[in-house]
C-alpha cells in the first residue's frame, strides 16, 4: 500500500508519478501480457511499428519483445520512468523510450500500424466524482489524445485499448466519425472482466455505432461524457477510491 497517493488527484501528477517510480520496480494493471496475448495476437503482427502510450513501468513491453514484437516505441510523461525502462530495456536496441505527452505525440501522421494503451484513459479520468460522467475537462483531455491517437495510426492500422470500462460506457467515447475507425470489442479476466477494444483505421463504424455518435450529438453534444463503473483488482485499483 505503500504507493497508494492521498487522494485520487494525485494519479494525474507527474510528480507523483515521478517520486513512485524512483523505488517501484514494476506493476502491471489490469493483469499481465499473458491474460490477453490471445487477443493481441488476433490483430498484431510480429513486424508491426508499435506505439505504447502511457508504458510506466509495467512489464508488458518488454514481454511483447520477448514474444516477438521487437519495433515498440514507449512513451510516458514521467522522465523517471523513461530513464529506468530505457536502462531496464538496454539490451532490446529496438525498443525506444520517450517522454511525451499523449495529447501531444510528436510523430509523423500515419507513423505506426498499432498504438496500445492499457489503463492509460483509464488513469486520466480517475478524478472524476462520479462514474456516470465526464468533467468537461477531462472529456477535452480525453478527446485530444484520441485526436493525436488516429493521427499518428497507418490506414488500417489499429488502435488497442485495454481498460476496466464496459462497452456500454466507453463505445461513447471512442464512437467518432472523425477519427475514422471502426469499433470491435473483446474481454478478458478471471473474476474480474476486463475489455479489449480494437479500433481499426480508416474502417467505417458499425450502424450501431455510427447511431449512438447520433444520439450522443442531440442529446449532449458529446459533453458530459458517460464513463464506466469499474471493477476492482488487487491492493491497488485508483478506481475504486472514486467519491460517489
Amino acid at each position: 500500500m505503500e504507493h497508494l497517493p492521498d487522494k485520487n488527484s494525485q494519479y494525474n501528477d507527474v510528480v507523483y508519478w515521478d517520486e513512485r517510480y524512483k523505488t517501484e520496480q514494476s506493476y502491471d494493471w489490469l493483469g499481465s501480457f499473458s491474460k490477453f496475448q490471445h487477443l493481441l495476437e488476433k490483430v498484431v503482427k510480429k513486424e508491426d511499428s508499435i506505439l505504447m502510450l502511457g508504458c510506466g513501468n509495467s512489464s508488458l513491453s518488454g514481454d511483447m519483445y520477448d514474444a516477438g514484437y521487437h519495433n515498440i516505441t514507449n512513451i510516458d510523461y514521467s522522465s523517471v520512468c523513461i530513464d529506468t525502462m530505457s536502462a531496464r530495456y538496454s539490451s532490446c536496441p529496438s525498443m525506444s523510450w520517450h517522454q511525451m505527452d499523449v495529447r501531444k505525440l510528436s510523430f509523423c501522421d500515419a507513423s505506426f500500424d498499432v498504438i496500445i494503451e492499457k489503463a492509460t484513459l483509464d488513469a486520466i479520468m480517475v478524478d472524476e466524482k462520479t462514474p456516470w460522467e465526464v468533467s468537461k475537462e477531462t472529456a477535452n483531455f480525453i478527446h485530444q489524445a484520441l485526436t493525436e491517437i488516429s493521427r499518428c495510426l497507418k490506414p488500417g492500422g489499429r488502435f488497442i485499448s485495454i481498460t476496466f470500462a464496459q462497452p456500454f460506457f466507453r463505445k461513447r467515447l471512442y464512437a467518432r466519425t472523425q477519427y475514422s475507425w471502426s469499433i470491435q470489442h473483446s474481454s478478458y479476466g478471471d473474476g474480474f472482466e476486463y475489455f479489449f477494444y480494437v479500433m481499426t483505421k480508416g474502417e467505417r463504424m458499425k450502424p450501431e455505432d455510427a447511431a449512438l455518435e447520433k444520439s450522443l450529438m442531440e442529446d449532449s453534444r458529446l459533453s458530459p461524457v458517460s464513463v464506466a463503473p469499474t471493477q476492482i483488482e488487487g491492493r491497488e485499483d485508483f478506481l475504486s477510491n472514486i467519491d460517489l
